[in-house]
């Protein structure tokens, strides 16, 4: 059954058997995906983790559906109608939805009215009306008068026989695949305003489905996921328009032909009964499921992508940073991090109308916490307050501090790190607010080292996050977060708990039991010390020790990332390079590959490791843009060049901060001059970006811009 699988994951990923086998092979050892991209690639034939885990996901879908067909066939068997037909067509099912469908006449269910037609013996009498007599059927059913079972008349006989053609006609596999079909390719999708319900958005975010209708096929996932939601908080009502006249024709066409006459009649009344009754609603919600799924699935990717590019952002290393979470009522909470984001120092200033307004003590206060501790740069958190705090920080840098700069932190979920137990622990003594401002300070720093305590879908980089499936999301954050932590790796000494769980190879215990160990025992001079941490295995070791990192330690290759288990190799080109009097990019790789009886790749990827110790993917990313002055919604203008930041991309365009309190929206249509399909082809989370302002809505807070150029305004 394995080799089944392999070959249908091979031909449905369009990959060799032979990476397909291998990389099942390495899975089933208890390797993970990281560890298999990046040292196990002569094995996989240079496989990436996108490939892997479509591998590993496709693999699991067909072995899901072998398990489900050998349970039907098992349960049909039990009732003793097991048969060729059925086998055929088990056989050939290549979904859960036609496995479903052979399974649903046998499946259990309650006694229903045909149930007890059928108890009451009328079955013979159905199979006489689908001889099509021409006459005689009701002189048929007075034979069939059963005054013990109920069966008192031949309306009755009629009515029973009825339901019996009802539930057959709803189970019948066929018909029912083919409805679906037609469904889906001709169907529209609609939703209306709920009778009395009331859009209590201010933007009336729903208001373009009040009254809506697409055909299926032309659904885009974010319209779906939108009217989802609106009718989950009872706003609207989803529906699927269908041609039932065309359908009934078909039904026609397939139980009765061209024949007339009663038993026509009888058979067609009960398959348009079955549509409404049974068919109709199932594929209505098959239907809607699909496009929910469709819909989810993609906008679940979507976020992983934005996740993703949201981790990698370019960290700002060697730089003291204040932290400046905005406030009104309750003041604005400051927390000085020095370059490695140790917290120094707190305060709380009233720069804005409140009831302890203090603008000048404020003012102070900021000038005194930069000179103490030779603050470079302002993080600026995005929330309540925001653009006041801007302002008032570029008029210290205009009047007081020329050097300093400013950054607009996203401080999405900077609050919900802020109450959690993991800030309570690392800061048992400060307020909710001021471990917030230190959390604003550090994602500055080190974007992945302080998002990665955070819940992700509170980050703020998704289409309807919440609504989606959280077994699937969750997988696809595990996923995401694994990607990006290996990719990077971690400094052995200084990694959070939370860090060190996204490890290949570590959990929740083993990173805790590392931090302390640390704690007790001080830091680890090598990769190989951390095997004294208690359970962590000799396994556990083999996947996790080459994306630690031990900076300044004994041996300098605990600083690459190449594996321990290569250290010997690599020691040996660091000899040969010498040797030949040639840096190691320069030596004859493909020779010394197959003299030395090792992969290409990893020697490859040895020598890149060799000529950049240390090296940190995120420093080729683009970093923050650093401002020294404040723009506003009313300062902007149509036509208006800026720089901005994308924090968000989305089905339909990118919402790009240009330094005012909203994100602007570059709709789909202007992302480029060429027709775009994807935003994901041309931005990604953290990418800086000119643009131009198209249009300015003060009322709705809505800010449309174009990356395509004065000249298209």
């Amino acid at each position: 059954m394995t080799e089944s699988i392999d070959i249908k994951v091979s031909q449905a990923l369009d990959l060799p058997l032979k990476k397909v086998k291998a990389v099942q092979a390495l899975l089933e050892e208890g390797n993970t995906v990281p560890f298999i991209a990046r040292y196990r690639k002569e094995a996989t034939g240079n496989l990436d983790e996108v490939q892997i885990r479509d591998i590993q996901t496709i693999a699991k879908k067909f072995s899901d559906l072998v398990d489900r067909k050998t349970t039907v066939e098992k349960a049909i068997r039990e009732q003793g109608a097991w048969n060729a037909s059925i086998e055929k067509a088990l056989a050939e099912a290549d979904s859960m939805q036609k496995v479903e469908d052979i399974y649903l006449p046998y499946k259990q269910k309650r006694r229903t009215k045909a149930t007890i037609a059928k108890e009451a013996g009328l079955m013979p009498m159905a199979q006489f009306i689908q001889t099509f007599p021409e006459s005689g059927i009701e002189d048929k059913a007075q034979t069939f008068i059963n005054h013990e079972q109920g069966i008192e008349s031949v309306e009755d006989v009629l009515a029973g026989v009825h339901e019996i053609f009802a539930e057959v006609v709803g189970e019948n596999a066929g018909l029912r695949e083919w409805v679906r079909n037609y469904t889906q390719k001709n169907g529209k999708l609609t939703s209306k305003i709920k009778r009395g319900a009331q859009d209590k958005d201010p933007q009336k975010v729903y208001e373009l489905y009040y009254d809506f209708s697409t055909p299926l096929p032309q659904v885009l996932n974010h319209q779906e996921l939108a009217i989802h939601r609106g009718e989950k908080e009872g706003v609207l009502s989803q529906g699927i328009d269908v041609d039932v006249d065309a359908i009934t024709r078909y039904l026609k066409f397939r139980l009765v032909g061209q024949k007339t006459g009663p038993a026509a009649d009888i058979l067609m009344q009960a398959a348009t009964d079955a549509y409404k009754r049974f068919i109709g609603p199932a594929i209505e919600r098959e239907t809607k499921k699909a496009l929910f799924d469709k819909a989810s699935t993609e906008a679940i990717k979507v976020f992983g992508e934005n996740l993703y590019h949201l981790l990698m952002a370019a960290p700002l290393k060697g730089n003291v940073v204040l932290g400046f979470d905005p406030g009104i009522r309750t003041g604005s909470k400051l927390a000085v991090v020095d370059e490695n984001g140790k917290f120094l120092e707190k305060a709380v200033i009233y720069p804005h109308k409140a009831p302890k307004y203090d603008p000048k003590a404020a003012r102070e206060t900021i000038i005194s916490l930069v000179k103490k501790y030779h603050v470079a740069i302002v993080a600026i958190g995005n929330g309540t307050a925001s653009r006041e705090s801007q302002q008032f920080i570029a008029d210290i840098i205009k009047h007081d501090l020329p050097e300093l700069k400013y950054v607009v932190v996203n401080e999405a979920g900077a609050s919900v790190y802020s109450a959690s137990d993991a800030a309570r622990a690392e800061f048992p003594e400060l307020q909710v607010e001021q471990r917030s401002a230190i959390s604003i300070a550090r994602r500055l720093q080190d974007p992945m080292a302080e998002l990665i305590k955070i819940d992700p879908q509170a980050v703020g980089v998704g289409q309807y996050q919440h609504d989606l499936p959280e077994k699937e999301m969750n997988q696809q954050v595990d996923a995401v977060l694994e990607t990006a932590v290996n990719q990077v790796g971690v400094n052995l000494n200084t990694a959070s708990p939370q860090l060190l769980t996204h490890i290949a190879g570590l959990n929740t215990t083993i990173a805790q039991n590392i931090v302390n160990y640390r704690d007790e025992n001080g830091q680890f001079a090598s990769r190989a010390a951390v095997k004294k941490v208690p359970k962590l295995g000799a396994k556990a070791f083999e996947q996790a020790a080459g994306f630690l990192r031990i900076p300044n330690g004994k041996n300098p290759l605990d600083n690459t990332d190449i594996h321990p288990e290569s250290y010997k190799l690599a020691q040996t080109v660091l000899k040969e390079a010498e040797n030949r009097q040639v840096a190691p990019t320069d030596l004859p790789l493909r020779q010394l590959a197959t003299e030395y009886e090792v992969g290409l790749p990893t020697l490859q990827d040895i020598v890149a490791s060799l000529e950049h110790p240390g090296r940190d993917l995120r420093d080729a990313e683009p970093g923050a843009i650093l401002r020294s002055d404040v723009l506003s919604m009313k300062d902007l203008e149509v036509g208006m060049q800026l720089q901005g930041t994308v924090r968000n991309v989305v089905d339909f365009g990118a919402f790009v901060d240009i330094g005012v309190h909203e994100d602007g929206l570059v709709h789909i249509s202007r992302l480029a001059k060429k027709r775009v399909q994807n935003p994901h082809q041309v931005v990604a989370v953290g990418d800086i970006v000119d643009v131009w302002v198209v249009k300015v809505d003060q009322q709705r807070q809505r800010i449309e811009l174009s990356m395509i150029g004065p000249q298209e305004l």
